[in-house]
């Protein structure tokens, strides 16, 4: 079975880099993503309308590129989070993290007894269809899966602390756009309610030894938020990436 560098990576205090794709579904999508450096992919399933058929090919196109397939679910329940794993996936992000109960629950849905509960099945794209001991195998996925929960609400950051503090979590992750409509100051992202909640995200997971991770629009976001304590940041979205790229050498063409 394949390992995560990137969880291993994290969990050794190093930072890790690379994007969430809506929408270009391609076989050569991890290829590229690996040779512009990236080390990890989130494959989005909460807005994208991609189904399990579509992850379960990313993840085999992703085999021996380098990239590692993770899935954002679209939400806290065993059915949305277990295929997906058994589909290949090396990470889960579940949106709308609230409370320490909905983390626990997650946690155990992610691994195997005795961590947690996910049921068994084996040769499958998981475990990359090879015999051998089961139990082996479950201790390599165990290892391997890294488990985000994404905090992106008023009631989620007031719990921040015990969710971070929740064996099993590997990473709090920043919703900025859905906390601040939650905090009731869409897009002010440099409103002191937003920047506090920040600060109360990244010391809960500083405390507990995990890392914070944020989608960054640009590299001066980006940085920013690196310099903030982030150590888990993806670099846009295959949609807006391509679309600005696209717009600014138009742009250039047509000026004058």
């Amino acid at each position: 079975m394949l390992d995560n560098p990137v969880r291993a990576k994290l969990l050794k205090g190093g930072t890790a880099f690379g994007q969430m794709a809506f929408e270009f579904f391609t076989p050569g999508l991890s290829r590229i993503m690996a040779n512009a450096g990236c080390e990890f992919v989130i494959l989005d399933t909460e807005h994208s309308g991609v189904g399990i058929e579509t992850v379960k090919s990313q993840v085999a196109y992703a085999r021996g590129t380098g990239l590692v397939p993770m899935v954002r679910v679209t939400g806290t329940h065993y059915h949305l989070i277990a295929p997906m794993l058994d589909a290949g996936v090396q990470g889960i992000m579940v949106p709308m993290v609230e409370t320490a109960e909905q983390a626990r629950k997650i946690a155990s849905w992610c691994r195997y007894r005795p961590q947690g509960v996910r049921g068994l099945a084996f040769g499958m794209p998981h475990d990359d269809y090879e015999g051998g001991s089961h139990i082996a195998k479950m201790k390599v996925a165990n290892a391997r899966t890294l488990v985000i929960a994404l905090v992106e609400t008023a009631t989620g950051i007031d719990n921040v602390d015990a969710i971070m503090a929740t064996p099993g979590i590997d990473v709090g992750w920043l919703g900025h756009f859905d906390l601040t409509n939650s905090l009731g100051i869409d897009g002010q992202f440099d409103h002191p309610r937003y920047r506090a909640a920040v600060k109360r995200l990244v010391r809960a997971c500083a405390k507990n030894g995990k890392p914070a991770g944020f989608l960054c629009g640009d590299v001066k976001t980006g940085r920013r938020y690196l310099k903030w304590g982030f150590r888990m940041l993806c670099y846009g979205t295959d949609i807006a990436v391509y679309q600005q790229a696209l717009a600014a050498g138009i742009a250039g063409l047509r000026a004058k």
